[in-house]
C-alpha cells in the first residue's frame, strides 16, 4: 500500500500548482479587461457599459490579492511537510513537489 505521506505531498503540491496557476490566470484576465475598457472609451461607448466593465475589472483585481493570501498558506504548508518527511527525498512526488515550490516562489515574489 503507498505511503500516506506521498500521498498528502500530492495533495499539497496539487493545491500549490493550482492557485498559483489560479493566480496567473486572474492577472492576465485584468490585464485583457483593462484592454477592453480602453477600447470601449476610444469608441465613445456608453458610460454605463463602460462603468460595467470597470466593475469586472475590479472583481478580477480583487481576486489576485486573494490568490496570494492562499498562494503564501499553501506554499508554507507543502515546504513544512516537505522539510519534515526527509527521508523521501529520493521520491518521485517529492522531487515534483520541490519543483513546484520552485515555480510557486516566483509568483510570490511577485506578490511583494
Amino acid at each position: 500500500m503507498a505511503d500516506p505521506r506521498i500521498r498528502q505531498i500530492k495533495i499539497k503540491t496539487g493545491v500549490v500548482k493550482r492557485i498559483a496557476k489560479e493566480k496567473v490566470v486572474y492577472q492576465k484576465e485584468a490585464e485583457q479587461q483593462r484592454k477592453r475598457i480602453q477600447k470601449i472609451k476610444d469608441e465613445g461607448q456608453d458610460e454605463h457599459n463602460i462603468r460595467k466593465q470597470e466593475e469586472v475589472l475590479q472583481e478580477s483585481l480583487m481576486m489576485v490579492p486573494d490568490c496570494e493570501r492562499r498562494l503564501a498558506k499553501a506554499f508554507a504548508d507543502l515546504k513544512n511537510t516537505l522539510e519534515t518527511e526527509q527521508d523521501l527525498k529520493e521520491h518521485e512526488d517529492y522531487l515534483t513537489a520541490q519543483q513546484v515550490l520552485k515555480d510557486a516562489e516566483c509568483q510570490l515574489e511577485t506578490a511583494s
